[in-house]
């Protein structure tokens, strides 16, 4: 039986880990199971820096961004000594179970915690990238789309001024899920992510043809590339660098950076957070473990931890091949 779980945010940090925290607090209230909160990630863990959550400690967070256990990354955890080391923290403060809440690496440290502690472990997806599998969407990454939209549309005010050619790049170094939504709700002309190909210095003909192809159909006018970051060597701005010099026209970078992670969750990331936070203290009790919380078609499920991060989730083919097609046209 369940009494007593922990529970931590790990990674990089996203809007909606707090609605997480909140409604597993409260779910864990009705249960009757206490609910031990740890500061830092799994540094809390190996620190001993921890709180009691009760319902009135989460009181009012929904709405906030961040994470009011905090986050970060864990080197200790890498080793077999660091993860014995958090398993027998857990087993001293007589845990049942803990829920993490964070990305792929997050979970692969849950894992690795794994094979020294008896007690039962299971995954909420927190990360704006997307980029977990078994979940069609992880918490933050509605955010993230908003928060780059909002931006890339004031970018696309200036680049209609100026008649200029803007590139804006967004997070994203392993998958394109943020880049190709954000691009295809802000109307960019291109985007430029991981699942397209990595361009090589040098090698930027197919950037370069659909710019010159829409100047001759429309003239001198505003473009948008969203680029997915390390899309490039040398990164975004060596890009436009590049551009700027084989066109003659001034291009532009504008790097939006850890602003993507930040701001109020949106209703579909307070949504979402509430359900699998709530759901992954339900599974608990139902005996869950080494499981992750997702959602799929709506219905929360259950997806092996251990498989999350075989990266088989593909971005919208749909939406891929329809950018394409516009793009080359």
């Amino acid at each position: 039986m369940i009494k007593r779980i922990g529970i931590l945010t790990s990674g990089g940090d996203a809007p909606g880990m707090n609605a997480a925290i909140r409604a597993a607090v409260l779910t864990a209230s009705v249960h009757n199971i206490d609910v031990i909160g740890f500061h830092y990630g799994f540094n809390g863990l190996l620190d001993n820096d921890y709180q009691t959550l009760l319902p009135q400690h989460v009181q009012h967070i929904i709405q906030r961004g961040g994470t009011i256990l905090k986050s970060a990354r864990c080197k200790t955890l890498h080793t077999a000594e660091g993860a014995k080391q958090a398993a027998m923290a857990l087993e001293q403060l007589q845990l049942d179970a803990l829920i993490v809440i964070g990305g792929d690496g997050s979970f692969r440290g849950a894992l690795a915690i794994a094979k020294y502690y008896r007690g039962q472990i299971i995954g909420v997806p927190g990360t704006i990238d997307n980029d977990v599998d078994g979940t069609d969407y992880t918490i933050g990454f509605a955010t993230a789309i908003d928060t780059a939209l909002d931006a890339i549309d004031k970018i696309r005010d200036t680049a209609d001024a100026f008649e200029r050619i803007f590139l804006v790049e967004l997070m994203g170094r392993h998958s394109g899920h943020i880049s190709l939504a954000a691009g295809i709700a802000a109307g960019a002309e291109q985007i430029i992510c991981p699942e397209f190909g990595t361009l090589q210095l040098g090698s930027l003909k197919e950037v370069i043809t659909p710019i010159k192809h829409a100047q001759l159909l429309r003239g001198k006018s505003s473009y948008i590339i969203v680029v997915a970051e390390n899309s490039y060597p040398g990164g975004t701005t060596a890009l436009a660098e590049a551009l700027s010099e084989e066109l003659g026209i001034d291009c532009r970078a504008c790097i939006l950076g850890h602003i993507q992670r930040g701001g109020s969750p949106v209703g579909a990331d307070r949504i979402l957070a509430t359900k699998l936070g709530s759901y992954a203290v339900e599974q608990l009790v139902a005996g869950a473990n080494l499981m992750m919380a997702g959602e799929v078609n709506q219905q929360a499920v259950l997806y092996p931890l251990g498989q999350t991060g075989d990266k088989k989730k593909p971005i919208d083919p749909y939406l891929v091949r329809w950018q394409q097609l516009i793009a080359s046209d």
